[in-house]
């Protein structure tokens, strides 16, 4: 069994992916447009630059997304993406990065049971729990 996590967006898959890309590494798998799918045809114009499917591999674990119809999209509530890393600099400096432009719900710190924990909503507004393990 597998669990992976997929992303909505409201527009901003592409550029979402390309950012978490850069600061997690990993291997950027796929970002396909409506565009240059087999349903090319049959999505409006200003459709056909968003993303139907992004994935991005991590250490064997797939975060992917896509960009839905406005009317579908909802901002993410209810869950968060849970980073979990060995070395607490680099929690810290990941936390920084994916907080840049976004909401801090808790400043990253020690917690006891771990020395470097955090809470955000990064500029895509997705959320996200980074957390260092102890």
């Amino acid at each position: 069994m597998q669990l992976s996590v997929h992303l909505n967006f409201d527009g901003e898959c592409a550029a979402a992916f390309r950012h978490y890309h850069r600061l997690l590494g990993g291997e950027l798998r796929t970002l396909m447009t409506y565009g240059s799918s087999p349903m090319a045809d049959r999505v409006p114009v200003e459709w056909r630059d968003r993303i139907v499917h992004a994935s991005l591999e991590l250490d064997g674990m797939t975060l992917m997304g896509a960009d839905v119809a406005p009317e579908s999209y909802t901002t993410p509530q209810g869950f968060a993406v849970v980073l979990s890393l060995k070395d607490v600099e680099r929690a810290r400096e990941l936390f920084g990065s994916l907080a840049e432009g976004g909401t801090l719900r808790l400043p990253f710190q020690k917690t006891f049971w771990s020395p470097g924990y955090g809470l955000l909503v990064d500029r895509y507004g997705v959320p996200w729990e980074i957390n260092a393990e102890s």
